[in-house]
């Protein structure tokens, strides 16, 4: 219920006062033969004062109501009130529940992760389920004591049938749980999304006690399962309960270890799901022979849209047999395999099948060296027109890599987002990146991390936001980057104002360094005000003093904007002489 509704409900409560109400029964009293008793159902109705349970609102039955005289239906009059009343209490429990905890009470969204939930909370939490009939989406995550105690939670969840996202992460939930879990599917018919991640008691063939509950044409949407050290058992059991599964689009087993066994057993069952459009096994330990079996069952997934096989350091090798059968995925838009190693031939194989990867928008390659020498190969090859995120952080790219990107600047017309931290080329080079880019240009985050930026690329990136280009910037990370001299942050900060989209900036030096902020700090001062979408600036490890810190926190203030840094800096002393 919203702040409209939850007005509406208490001006309807003001029009009919309790001694109306005693008034109205008195005048009726003639008429009432007998009265129902309260019943017994009421658990979970709100708790009322000695006066209003002693003055009590009768049930009519309907054999009483023809004799009321005032109101055609006295019965349906009273208990419409009743239900009006008990409506309003009910909700002012919600927020005064919700409000203790911090949170913002809303009648659709109940986010209560972080909140340091007991036992205790979540049986009163259960109690006020009848008041939120219209909830959809219930997060509890983050919350280490709801494990143990959720049955009394779930047994209540029939109040709650519209509930279409439940997520339970992080609330290290037992066997007990999961079955009670299960039990309670039947009550959420409508239920989309179950996020039960980083729970370790989900794994250790606990998975079970939740799936044997799994009905035919459930339909559920998203399953995320990271990080629950699911076992060779749960494995399997996921894989004979995929074909309930018809209607998933997402399946989420990031950081659980597939070997080679389990992974032919859930491969084949992917099939079943052939309206699955993201897979992520990020961390998943697979190999060069995980990515050849995995290759062989995409032709049974064709709406598979979103792949994520990151961080699988042993799949090197792996994606000379993958990339070939990538190409019958005719709706794919997105393939993330940082950190995995990638070999010469790996990124070779990829450029064969990239011009029938007509759809993609997101190539992640990035912490893969070998993409360096490979990227003027691979940029030909990619529907540029129509990529929107390119990573490329810590690839060594080469000079010769960095001319190829920036050759293609001009074709990377959707380009929302680039990446080229971690490599030192672009330093004295960002010019040629940024002389490309029009005012359309539709770039929104741009990181240059530890690039050994140069004073001179700093002022080429103020020219830049002079002449409009970035205009739809919102993230900018230039951190680890301290060659760069005082005048060139002074000059950026000077025209920092044509960034009124942005909302991060982050210039951070590195652990090790710590520098005064004073030369430049008036220019960013004189910035921040116009900077009106700014929400986090962070200036780690720049030496500010206690007046200098409190300007900056008293002008990010007024638009609830965090400053992040050192509250202990001290400037590194000039060496002597």
């Amino acid at each position: 219920m919203d702040s409209a509704e939850s007005t509406k409900g208490k001006e309807s409560v003001q029009k009919r006062s309790p001694l109306d109400l005693i008034m109205n029964q008195f005048r009726r009293k003639a008429s009432f033969t007998e009265r129902k008793k309260p019943a017994v159902g009421r658990l979970f109705r709100p708790s009322e004062s000695s006066d209003k349970k002693n003055v009590g609102i009768p049930e009519v039955k309907e054999s009483d109501a023809s004799d009321g005289k005032e109101n055609n239906e006295p019965g349906k009059e009273i208990n419409n009130t009743d239900d009006e009343t008990s409506s309003v209490v009910g909700w002012g429990r919600v927020k005064q529940f919700v409000q203790k905890l911090g949170k913002t009470p809303h009648s659709q969204n109940l986010s209560l992760s972080h909140c340091d939930l007991t036992a205790t909370d979540v049986v009163e939490l259960a109690t006020l389920l009848p008041f939120l009939a219209q909830l959809e989406v219930m997060d509890l995550s983050w919350n280490d004591l709801v494990g143990g105690s959720l049955k009394a939670l779930t047994a209540h969840l029939q109040h709650v049938g519209k509930l279409r996202v439940l997520k339970l992460c992080s609330c290290r939930l037992t066997d007990q749980d999961l079955t009670a879990l299960g039990e309670a599917l039947d009550c959420i018919p409508l239920i989309e999304v179950l996020d039960l991640s980083w729970n370790v008691g989900v794994g250790a063939g606990n998975f079970r006690h939740f799936a044997e509950h799994l009905q035919p044409q459930s339909t559920l949407k998203e399953l995320r399962l990271v990080d629950c050290q699911l076992s060779e058992t749960d494995i399997t059991t996921l894989s004979e309960a995929l074909p309930m599964l018809s209607s998933l689009e997402e399946l989420d087993l990031s950081n659980n270890k597939l070997p080679i066994k389990e992974m032919e057993n859930f491969t084949s069952s992917l099939g079943s799901t052939p309206r699955l459009r993201t897979l992520k096994l990020s961390m998943c330990g697979l190999s060069k022979d995980s990515l050849s079996i995995l290759g062989q069952a995409l032709r049974s997934i064709p709406a598979l849209e979103h792949i994520d096989l990151s961080c699988n350091k042993e799949a090197s090798g792996g994606l000379t047999t993958l990339a070939t059968n990538l190409v019958l995925l005719s709706h794919l838009r997105s393939v993330d395999m940082h950190l995995c190693c990638l070999t010469k031939d790996d990124v070779s194989a990829l450029v064969k099948v990239a011009p029938s990867l007509k759809e993609l928008r997101e190539l992640d390659l990035s912490f893969n060296k070998s993409v360096g020498d490979t990227l003027q190969d691979l940029l030909q090859a990619l529907p540029l027109s129509q990529i929107t995120k390119l990573p490329l952080n810590n690839c060594a790219l080469s000079t010769h890599a960095c001319h190829a990107l920036a050759t293609a600047i001009p074709m990377l017309k959707q380009l929302e987002s680039l990446n080229l931290s971690w490599n030192k080329c672009v330093g004295e080079n960002l010019r040629q990146f940024l002389e490309p880019l029009q005012p359309d240009c539709k770039l929104q985050e741009l990181r240059l991390s530890s690039c050994n930026l140069t004073t001179e690329d700093v002022l080429h990136l103020e020219s830049a936001c002079q002449h409009g280009v970035l205009s739809h910037l919102k993230q900018l990370d230039l951190s680890y980057n301290g060659s760069v001299g005082d005048g060139g942050w002074t000059s950026l900060f000077g025209k920092a104002a044509a960034l009124k989209g942005l909302e991060e900036l982050d210039v951070s030096l590195r652990p090790s360094a710590s520098l005064s902020v004073s030369p430049w700090l008036p220019a960013l001062l004189e910035a921040l005000p116009q900077l009106s979408s700014l929400t986090r600036l962070s200036l780690q490890h720049w030496a500010l003093s206690l007046a200098e810190r409190e300007k900056l926190e008293k002008i990010l203030s007024k638009k609830n904007g965090i400053l992040e840094c050192d509250r202990l800096a001290t400037p590194t002393p000039k060496a002597a002489g």
